[in-house]
């Protein structure tokens, strides 16, 4: 280069500027057993790699000279303001990726100002999971759901309620599509089984329980697949005052069921890929949920998020908020609490930056006038 012209700057390969680089970084780090019961869906893996390509096909229209100075990303959600609409899914065996496991989410969600699911699969309890992000006046910063499977055992399933219902747990984020787990190729060529010294408190299973047996097996040994719309939603909402919301909807049908039984809302979800093989992507199916419901329920999903641009088409399409799963199983393996944290500056950024560029100034203003379909025979098509 001559006469003062600009050197480039050398950019790190380790830094993390994006999901696809942290979950990068973050198998790198996990045992192959671990690693691929995280990162793997059901049989063919079709719908797990649908779940982030189906976004593509969404382009965004972006608005010009418009003051987005003031952008608020926040949302309202379980009385509690957001700062901007995502939430951390409940997802089994945080300490498998971290040794602080859900606590470390916990405290990081907290100082994002984002929700967290808290999954039956948890390896804390919920009292330590809500105390670990306690502010200085030991209240909770931020609010928590308790995810439930039907199970055999209703007393255990009543325990479970009424701890959560204890610690200040907002809802039950039922999850409905897992009568059996799906075929998980990976789990049965790896044998997989939870790793010793993990327990799981919140369904009373202690390390040595867990480990005769495989991860498949200890779901068979406590699920109910005799679960049904008109026995356990009436039977959850005699014993509870929390939220009932179905976690596993992915239909028309389903959606008038949820409205039916007067749930509190729905996860358009496919369980991250994990179950039935070929089903929709969850971007997918969102909007017919969306027109099924027609504002009678709240309808939030997850599935495939990897950006912000990604949590602002699944809001034009329809949803409340959205939830992630891997990406803070990534953060932990990543760097535990630190991990998780940039993984929710990193979609939150996205998202601002995504609103502006589009020339939306609150989350109100996104809808699916942002948005077109690609369609290969012709033009781009408006929503």
């Amino acid at each position: 280069m001559s006469g003062g012209a600009p050197k480039p700057v050398p950019v790190s390969s380790d830094k993390i500027l994006c999901i696809p680089d942290l979950q990068k970084a973050a198998s790198k780090k996990l045992p192959t057993s671990a690693r691929e019961f995280y990162n793997s869906g059901s049989t063919d893996q079709i719908t797990i790699n649908e779940n982030s390509t189906a976004f593509s096909k969404y382009r965004l229209r972006p608005r010009v000279l418009v003051d987005v100075s003031k952008a608020d990303t926040s949302i309202a959600l379980f009385g509690r303001k957001l700062e901007f609409p995502l939430g951390v899914s409940p997802a089994g065996m945080h300490a498998m990726a971290h040794p602080d496991g859900e606590k470390a989410t916990s405290r990081a969600c907290a100082k994002a100002g984002v929700a967290m699911g808290i999954s039956s699969y948890a390896n804390y309890p919920i009292a330590d999971i809500r105390s670990a992000c306690l502010s200085s006046s030991g209240i909770p910063q931020i609010d928590h759901v308790i995810q439930l499977y039907t199970m055999k055992d209703r007393a255990m399933q009543l325990r479970i309620i009424r701890e959560a219902e204890a610690r200040g747990c907002k809802a039950i984020f039922l999850t409905a599509d897992s009568p059996v787990l799906g075929v998980r190729y990976n789990e049965w060529r790896n044998d997989f089984r939870t790793p010793e010294g993990l327990e799981f408190p919140i369904i009373e299973r202690d390390t040595e329980m867990i480990r005769k047996v495989t991860h498949d097996d200890t779901f068979t040994s406590f699920n109910d697949d005799t679960h049904n719309w008109a026995r356990d939603i009436p039977w959850l909402k005699s014993v509870t005052g929390m939220e009932i919301w179905i976690k596993g909807i992915l239909t028309a049908e389903d959606t008038l069921m949820a409205i039916e039984t007067s749930c509190h809302g729905i996860i358009v979800s496919n369980h991250g890929g994990r179950q039935l093989d070929g089903v929709p992507a969850t971007i997918d199916a969102l909007p017919e949920c969306v027109a099924a419901a027609a504002g009678r329920i709240r309808i939030h999903v997850d599935g495939g998020i990897r950006s912000g641009t990604d949590i602002f088409k699944a809001l034009a399409l329809g949803a409340e908020c959205c939830w992630v799963g891997r990406p803070a199983i990534w953060g932990l393996a990543y760097d535990g609490q630190a991990g998780v944290e940039i993984m929710l500056e990193t979609l939150r950024i996205e998202f601002k930056r995504c609103m502006q560029l589009t020339g939306c100034n609150s989350v109100k203003d996104i809808t699916k006038a942002c948005l077109g379909v690609y369609r290969v025979d012709g033009p781009l098509a408006r929503l």
